[in-house]
């Protein structure tokens, strides 16, 4: 399947990080709606349709966990990947609960286009 096919939910509240994300996607074929928090991802799940949702954890308004919580109520098969550098506390305690709560992979930041695109195509099923 071409990543063209692919709507990809994009999910940072730091601009440079959204807009990197986003160039590098866009990039690679997909379609991608970046957005700043959990809040608005929500409304945006509520009136499109995506194949894939990459969120960072660690946001001021509505966090990542939070935000992967509703989407696993809503979209329960939804694919959901989690990224995070850290803030208060460990990135990777982070991680792993948002992998608890549903994540279907995670991402410790910084991490590299190549690590970020096997990542999407893992939870998406395609070949790497």
């Amino acid at each position: 399947m071409e990543n063209s096919q692919y709507s990809v939910l994009l999910v940072d509240d730091e601009p440079a990080v959204l807009k990197s994300l986003q160039l590098v996607l866009e990039r690679a074929g997909f379609d991608v709606l970046a957005v700043n928090d959990g809040r608005v991802a929500i409304e945006a799940m509520q009136s499109g349709r995506f194949d894939l949702v990459l969120t960072d954890l660690v946001m001021p308004d509505r966090e990542g966990v939070e935000t992967i919580i509703e989407l696993r109520r809503t979209h329960p098969n939804l694919p959901i990947i989690a990224m995070s550098g850290g803030g208060m506390g460990s990135a990777d305690l982070y991680l792993s609960v948002a992998a608890q709560v549903g994540a279907n992979a995670t991402l410790l930041k910084p991490f590299s286009e190549a690590q970020l695109l096997s990542a999407v195509r893992q939870v998406l099923g395609e070949p790497m």
